[in-house]
């Protein structure tokens, strides 16, 4: 009796342990990424052209090596003609650790150092952009991960649509979010097939509390039939009427931009 009861003893301990280990590795897949959306501003076309070479040519594959995919590059659909040009970069990151080592990894990379030696040697008389913004973003719980869209068209004709929701308060932002994980207004996202990218809170930024998302479509006419559908959908218009999730964006903020031919997105 005695030795039955040590073997049920000592398999009910492996059971255990094997359960730790399957909601640890669970637990590690389902970890929400941080994301980084860098802003390069520039005043005319050839700080456009030599960041565009950086990026191409020495940052992507920097950030490649450092073990980042999936890294998305955009610029605003008719950017060329704007008075402020900008690119985008989206980089997702597996930790907060990820996030704080990547510029010293960067900094010892040589062949960073040799690729991009145009934009990192270049003159404080010619600098190769206006200014950089940079934004801190977690993603939502109930989208913890990027996902890559499920697009098949040709890049230039793609629509990814970024967008910002100011919240008036704190508490009001919090309810947001709430509604988007808890309420469920992901789902219909998914539900209706908008490839959403990512969804996520902004940590640091100048537009605070924040939080943004993007969605993205093979063209602009498919963009206005998704949204569409989505103001007629019967749980959109059930969650939004709900009273506890009213008032809770002051401001709105959309942004329509196209992916460059090297983005990994």
């Amino acid at each position: 009796m005695k030795n039955k009861f040590i073997m049920r003893s000592a398999l009910f301990y492996v059971l255990i342990a094997c359960l730790f280990t399957v909601q640890s590795a669970f637990t590690k897949g389902r970890d929400r990424q941080f994301y980084e959306i860098k802003i390069y501003h520039f005043a005319n076309q050839e700080q456009v052209k030599t960041t565009d070479g950086y990026l191409q040519d020495a940052y992507l594959p920097a950030l490649h090596r450092a073990g980042i995919n999936n890294v998305g590059v955009f610029k605003p659909i008719g950017n060329d003609t704007a008075k402020d040009m900008r690119i985008y970069v989206l980089i997702p990151m597996a930790s907060i650790k990820q996030y704080t080592e990547l510029p010293g990894k960067l900094i010892k990379d040589q062949t960073l150092a040799s690729a991009g030696k145009d934009y990192i040697d270049a003159s404080h008389k010619m600098p190769p952009y206006k200014r950089i913004e940079t934004l801190l973003l977690q993603a939502f719980a109930d989208m913890p991960q990027l996902q890559m869209p499920g697009l098949s068209g040709a890049k230039q004709d793609r629509v990814y649509e970024l967008r910002s929701y100011e919240g008036p308060t704190e508490k009001l932002y919090r309810n947001k979010v709430h509604m988007f994980n808890e309420g469920k207004e992901i789902n219909i996202f998914h539900k209706l097939k908008f490839n959403p990218i990512f969804f996520a809170e902004v940590l640091a930024g100048s537009s605070m509390p924040n939080l943004m998302y993007m969605t993205s479509f093979e063209n602009k006419a498919s963009r206005e039939e998704h949204w569409k559908a989505f103001g007629a959908d019967v749980d959109w218009k059930a969650l939004s009427s709900m009273p506890n999730y009213q008032n809770n964006v002051s401001k709105a903020d959309i942004l329509f931009l196209y992916p460059v031919n090297y983005s990994d997105i």
